[in-house]
């Protein structure tokens, strides 16, 4: 009776984070399936589409070449072939029921791979409060935004990844020294790995920190016999990497050109978060505001049978990703998670389970406060999400219009620019990318400019056939910030959109809607 009954409770517990889960990553799901098409959250995700497209086309091919961005020099892409392959295995299994197997698959694989990362923590984190751990890895806006529906990003990949790593690593250095710890350590390792074979980034930071803090702390455990296992399959996973990407990852994002500057300005991951942001508590609650003071009870209270007496590398990473968040935004998937793995040990020292999930519920209320204005938006909030949706379905029928089997590449204003790639199958001149810093760059150029000369280099220079008008308030405002110059009194966006016929003679009027203009080039060549 006793174990049915423990089955049953197993079973319900599953069932409601699960629920929780899929919910909060699904919520944005009248944003994603418009009039029976499937519509990708941002620009980078339609990139990956573009890559899963081609590998699901060509089985086991590995993209080191895009050929749909900055045409026709292309570029050489940082992103790696796992999220590819899972983005296409997946398809695979949704093969048998739609003829958007593919689509399907991209708006899905987030918010499976957040289900399954659940799932995890709810099996190997077996101390007290790990539903607080729980519920907050399943409602915190920034973690539901990594993770959720339409958003196929290789981010999602990373943090079910980390938070493995994170949590065997724990676990193996917990148990006594034997099978269990020895699983856990290879289990920790390989995550590490495949993270670092998904993105040569964030997950190297975080184990370098890791790594480092260990070595700090017991540097004889760090290479002891009994670790050696998973040093070995870390560094087999991490030479089958090389193997098979062949090439060594790219810093560029690191360099501090001017115009890359002005670009990075304009995308909301790599911005600053200032420590006075409130949307701190939007992302972690009111607890937040004391983990400082959490923290030092519990390394005060160091003792190794508690869960406070193995955590003092999880409150380096805690602190260091804080710092990265600060200094870009789009360490705040880690550094929420890092908060939510934490947060049973800093709340162990804690003797009342009573007053801690009062505490609990009470700092919750920015979440909820956030998710209320998400579910329940008012009338502006509404009137954008709805001309979003009009927009992209708009942008999608005028770029169906440019199929072909022959090559036609297009400029379009950058954050637009995969989108229209994926639904026309056309490369394109800019890209959501900074190895498309190029194309971004001579696109805003184009896009200003009141010189016919200078129009007509661009467009031969870079093969264009057709042109995108957009919006031209907003295209204006973009490029001016990139390319850091004063806005002409008649650059050639506003001409577009607003004056066809007064378009300079080899930009033909071939087509339109609500919400862009499509213009042929007839330039010499």
């Amino acid at each position: 009776m006793q174990r049915a009954v423990r089955l049953a409770l197993i079973v319900f517990e599953l069932a409601l984070l699960a629920a929780l889960i899929m919910a909060t990553r699904c919520a944005n799901y009248q944003d994603v399936f418009v009039a029976g098409n499937v519509y990708f959250v941002d620009a980078d995700c339609y990139a990956r589409m573009m890559r899963a497209e081609v590998v699901r086309a060509k089985p086991g091919l590995i993209i080191r070449h895009h050929a749909f961005e900055n045409f026709p020099q292309g570029t050489t892409p940082h992103t790696t072939a796992p999220f590819d392959y899972l983005i296409v295995a997946l398809s695979f299994l949704l093969t048998p029921f739609t003829a958007h197997a593919l689509d399907l698959a991209g708006a899905f694989v987030s918010p499976l791979l957040a289900l399954l990362g659940g799932w995890f923590l709810w099996w190997s984190a077996k101390f007290r409060y790990r539903w607080v751990l729980l519920i907050l890895y399943a409602i915190s806006p920034i973690l539901v935004h990594g993770t959720e529906l339409g958003r196929p990003d290789h981010q999602s990949l990373l943090i079910v990844l980390v938070a493995i790593a994170i949590c065997a690593g724990w676990s193996s250095q917990t148990l006594q020294p034997g099978k269990a710890a020895s699983a856990w350590g290879l289990t920790s390792a390989a995550a590490w790995a495949i993270a670092i074979w998904v993105s040569a980034y964030e997950p190297l930071v975080l184990f370098l920190i890791v790594t480092a803090t260990d070595l700090v702390m017991n540097r004889h455990a760090l290479f002891a016999r009994d670790r050696h296992a998973g040093w070995i399959l870390f560094a087999a996973i991490i030479a089958i990497a090389f193997a098979i990407e062949r090439h060594v990852p790219s810093f560029t994002v690191l360099q501090s050109t001017a115009h890359l500057k002005n670009w990075a300005r304009t995308i909301g991951e790599l911005a600053h978060v200032s420590p006075m942001n409130p949307v701190w508590l939007d992302w972690c609650g009111y607890l937040v505001l004391i983990t400082p003071i959490l923290i030092w009870m519990s390394v005060r209270r160091r003792r190794n049978r508690g869960p406070g007496g193995r955590a003092i590398p999880i409150y380096v990473l805690l602190v260091a990703t804080y710092f990265l968040t600060v200094w870009q935004a789009r360490w705040g998937y880690f550094f929420v998670l890092i908060f939510a793995l934490a947060l049973p040990a800093l709340l162990a020292p804690i003797k009342s389970g009573a007053a801690v999930w009062i505490a609990v519920v009470l700092s919750m209320f920015p979440i909820l406060r956030d998710w209320d204005q998400r579910l329940w938006p008012n009338e502006t909030q509404l009137a954008k999400r709805m001309e979003k949706r009009i927009e992209s379905a708009q942008i999608r029928d005028l770029a169906l219009s440019l199929r072909s089997p022959d090559v036609h590449p297009f400029l379009a204003p950058w954050w637009l620019s995969p989108s229209i790639a994926y639904w026309s199958g056309q490369p394109g001149v800019a890209g959501s990318s900074h190895e498309s810093l190029q194309g971004i760059e001579e696109s805003a150029r184009f896009f200003l400019s009141e010189n016919l000369q200078e129009q007509r280099e661009i467009l031969e220079k870079r093969h264009v056939a057709w042109v995108f008008a957009y919006d031209s308030d907003r295209v204006a405002q973009n490029s001016v910030a990139i390319l850091n110059e004063p806005l002409p009194r008649q650059p050639l966006c506003r001409l577009l959109d607003r004056t066809p016929t007064q378009a300079p003679p080899f930009l033909i009027f071939s087509a339109q809607n609500p919400t862009c203009k499509v213009y042929r080039v007839a330039v010499e060549r």
